[in-house]
Formats: C-alpha cells, sequence, structure tokens
C-alpha cells in the first residue's frame, strides 16, 4: 500500500512539473532572457515555439516577412538604416531559422542543438556571388579583379587561399604591377610576357635563337622571377594557364 502510494505521489509531482512547463515555460525551461527585440515576447514562448517541436520557422515568418529581412520592421516600417546585405534570406533553400538565430542571450539549452550558419543553405547562384554579401578586399591582388573568388578561396573559410602566385612566377622588382598588365582582357587562365620593354615577340625570338633554343611556348617554364640569369627549364608548377 506504501509504494502506491509513494508512486501515486511521484506520478503527481510530475504531472504538475509539465502542467507548469507548459503553463509557465519562461520560469521553467527558459534558456536564459530574450534579446532585446523579443523582449515584448518574455512571457509568450509559443509565440516562437510549438509545443515538443521547438521553435519553427512558420512561426518566425508570421512576424518577421522574408522579403522585409534587412528592409523593413515586422510593422512594415522602413528601416532607417537598411541592412542590404541580410537580402541573402530570401535565396535560402530552406527556412529554418533556429539553425542560425537564438534570440535567447545564453542559450544554454539550445547550444548544442543550434547549427552554425552554411553556405550550403544558399541556392547555388547566391552562393557563387560572394560580393553580394562580402565586401572584396582592398589589396593590390584584388582590386580591379572582376573573377568569382571561389577559384582561389573556399566558402568555408577564406583563408589560406587555394592559389599562390608565387608558385607560377614571383612578383618581384620590375614585376610588381597590376594583373591586367600580363592578363589581359581579365582573362587570368592566360598571361602575357609581350609588350615590356624588350619582350616583344620579334626580340625575344631573336634572343632564344642566339642561345640555342628554337621551341618556346610556354615563359615561366624557364623563368619564373626577375632574375636575368636564370633559365632553363627548372621546376614548373602546373596553373592551368596559356601564353598569348
Amino acid at each position: 500500500m506504501t509504494r502506491r502510494w509513494v508512486l501515486g505521489i511521484i506520478a503527481a509531482n510530475l504531472l504538475a512539473l509539465a502542467a507548469l512547463a507548459f503553463a509557465y515555460p519562461h520560469l521553467m525551461v527558459a534558456p536564459g532572457a530574450l534579446r532585446t527585440g523579443h523582449a515584448a515576447l518574455a512571457t509568450d514562448c509559443f509565440a516562437c515555439h510549438a509545443p515538443m517541436r521547438g521553435t519553427t520557422a512558420e512561426r518566425c515568418v508570421a512576424c518577421h516577412a522574408i522579403k522585409d529581412i534587412g528592409l523593413r520592421t515586422t510593422k512594415g516600417i522602413a528601416l532607417a538604416k537598411p541592412h542590404l546585405k541580410a537580402a541573402f534570406h530570401r535565396d535560402l533553400i530552406e527556412q529554418e531559422c533556429a539553425s542560425c538565430h537564438s534570440d535567447h542571450n545564453k542559450p544554454l539549452l539550445a547550444q548544442r542543438s543550434r547549427k552554425p550558419f552554411s553556405h550550403a543553405l544558399l541556392r547555388e547562384a547566391t552562393r557563387e556571388n560572394c560580393v553580394a554579401c562580402h565586401a572584396p578586399p582592398d589589396t593590390a591582388i584584388h582590386r580591379n579583379m572582376n573573377l568569382p573568388c571561389g577559384q582561389c578561396h573556399q566558402q568555408d573559410k577564406w583563408k589560406p587561399a587555394s592559389f599562390d602566385h608565387a608558385k607560377f612566377f614571383v612578383l618581384d622588382r620590375d614585376h610588381n604591377v597590376s594583373c591586367a598588365t600580363c592578363h589581359t582582357s581579365n582573362d587570368y587562365k592566360r598571361y602575357t610576357c609581350y609588350g615590356c620593354h624588350e619582350h616583344t615577340p620579334d626580340r625575344i625570338r631573336a634572343k632564344h635563337q642566339r642561345e640555342g633554343i628554337r621551341n618556346f611556348t610556354d615563359c615561366v617554364e624557364c623563368h619564373r622571377s626577375a632574375d636575368e640569369n636564370e633559365g632553363g627549364k627548372g621546376r614548373k608548377e602546373k596553373s592551368g594557364g596559356e601564353r598569348d
């Protein structure tokens, strides 16, 4: 008889706790205070959370219209300073807000389940258009370059870049010039050594013939820097580039 009473009391307590969790979830299971923007919902957990399902994208977009993210408030009022780069939300392959966002300041309970942002969440066309979200670096090699970032960089991390110019040709001394000097027409798969000082087809051909070199089609196969004494076939890195 005593055992039945004990089990009954335990069951009653569990039911009470479950009832309290549903009635006052912000006191029983909240993983931390809400951020300022959602502070008014502190006592209304089910505005964002569905019972037994957690947060759902449907409840998020009920207030945050995808087309307005970064442009307007949830009430449709235009933002004084629009966050234009937030427009990528429209190009997500699926709306799963909780994958990146948690509006609790200390998501102790949700921390393990949260997923970091991944470019795989974006449509392919958006993934290739890096500058839609990221400003191009203001460096000599990136300046005036009109190429897809993916030719040198990976989406999971910016550094290290997969392309190292020094492996193919060292940009030292007189060769520290703009990319367009050697890569004409903004085609970085091809290069030309002609057009600078003595570098004309006739002069280069004559000079090589005096050295007994009859066939040459790839300058960097023998010349990989500004060293005038450099020559002869040395270590060559395959870049897929072609000389004009």
